[in-house]
């Protein structure tokens, strides 16, 4: 039986003088598991909720903030070193999300714990970009001759790269989508339209509708929804602060429409009025036409219901595993054309069965998936 103990909270933070310490058991559980434990201290101090908090969470909330504000700190100190490297390539540093948002002093940044840095490069300029990062010391965490193909050839990003001293993880992509994918934006139109980082001088975010739409594509194109309900969090804070400037929601739209993200935005508003209560304009809501157009929209609301949950017992119910199993085979089936995805897991099967890798084959030519349905 799902239990919605964190999402009441997000809504409306003043719930929580009313609950008791098993309520408490269930939020500190759900919060920990989705990386909003931070999120959630930060608003129940922006309510002066948060010394009503039991002795017992409020410790966990505490324990919380304080590494979510150690994380902003060493975040932005390392932004800085990114900065340098890149802009040593001849490119400047565009950030996408959580760093972004941080780089801006966005409300979605304040309790917002990340893994890594993601900024985006012109195509064109990726291995200048990769060789000027290397030269900092960051280098490429996947030295699977696969997998290093995989990632170069069909994805929207280089295999990660860490440092060698501080363990800083950066993705660097060149889109916001696979390129294998059925319809991947022109990054171009996003790099064209970046904006200044208001709070951290020479680095560079995506617009403001620019910013909405790819947290809506990064979320509903992903097949592993770990971080789902922070992510739609996310989308919730962007929206609520951007809709304050004149025409956005407009302008969301028109973006929405040039770049071919129709419908990850379509279901990142309804999911968002859904669970979060976020105030969107029924014009916008209805982006798209009605809600449901069809019986895959019903289907996809009763899944996203499920799998943007956080990953505890206490948050799903009995069809819950069914649908994230369907979800993370959506993700697939949106990320590679049929014949490379039958392609591409059945070589990852074998290689799970086998326990080979591609460090095995002494041929460093071996076969692309796509080559080997051809052949």
């Amino acid at each position: 039986m799902i239990c919605d103990a964190l999402l009441p909270l997000l809504r409306a933070p003043a719930m929580a003088e009313r609950l008791t310490l098993a309520d408490w058991d269930k939020v500190i559980r759900q919060a920990r598991n989705a990386n909003l434990s931070a999120r959630i201290a930060w608003d129940l101090e922006q309510h002066g909720l948060l010394d009503a908090v039991p002795p017992g969470p409020r410790q966990h909330l505490i324990a919380a903030r304080a590494v979510g504000q150690r994380q902003r700190i060493a975040t932005l100190a390392e932004v800085d070193r990114v900065r340098r490297a890149i802009e040593q390539s001849g490119n400047r540093l565009v950030l996408l999300k959580g760093a972004a948002y941080l780089a801006a002093g966005l409300p979605a940044s304040h309790g917002r714990v990340f893994g890594d840095i993601d900024l985006l490069v012109p195509h064109g300029r990726l291995a200048d970009a990769e060789s000027m990062l290397m030269c900092h010391g960051w280098v490429s965490s996947h030295l699977d001759a696969y997998d290093q193909r995989y990632y170069r050839q069909w994805m929207h990003e280089l295999p990660p790269l860490r440092h060698m001293n501080r363990g800083s993880a950066l993705d660097v992509h060149h889109n916001i989508l696979p390129l294998s994918a059925r319809h991947p934006p022109d990054a171009n139109l996003l790099l064209e339209a970046a904006v200044p980082a208001e709070h951290t001088p020479g680095v560079w975010v995506l617009a403001p509708a620019d910013m909405v739409l790819h947290s809506a594509c990064h979320l509903f194109h992903e097949g592993e929804l770990d971080n789902g309900m922070r992510d739609l969090v996310d989308l919730d804070g962007l929206l609520r602060h951007f809709s304050a400037q004149p025409g956005f929601w407009a302008t969301l739209e028109q973006r929405a429409a040039l770049l071919h993200l129709e419908r990850p935005l379509r279901y990142a508003l309804r999911m968002c009025a859904l669970m979060l209560e976020t105030p969107i304009p029924d014009t916008t809501l209805a982006f798209g036409g009605a809600w449901p157009s069809d019986l895959r929209e019903r289907l996809l609301e009763q899944l996203y219901l499920r799998g943007l949950r956080p990953n505890d017992p206490t948050a799903g119910d009995r069809w819950t595993p069914l649908a994230l199993h369907m979800l993370y085979l959506r993700g697939h089936w949106l990320r590679m054309p049929p014949h490379l995805l039958v392609a591409h897991l059945g070589r990852k099967a074998w290689r799970q069965w086998t326990g080979r890798s591609d460090e095995d084959d002494s041929d460093p030519d071996a076969l692309t998936p796509e080559q080997q349905i051809q052949k």
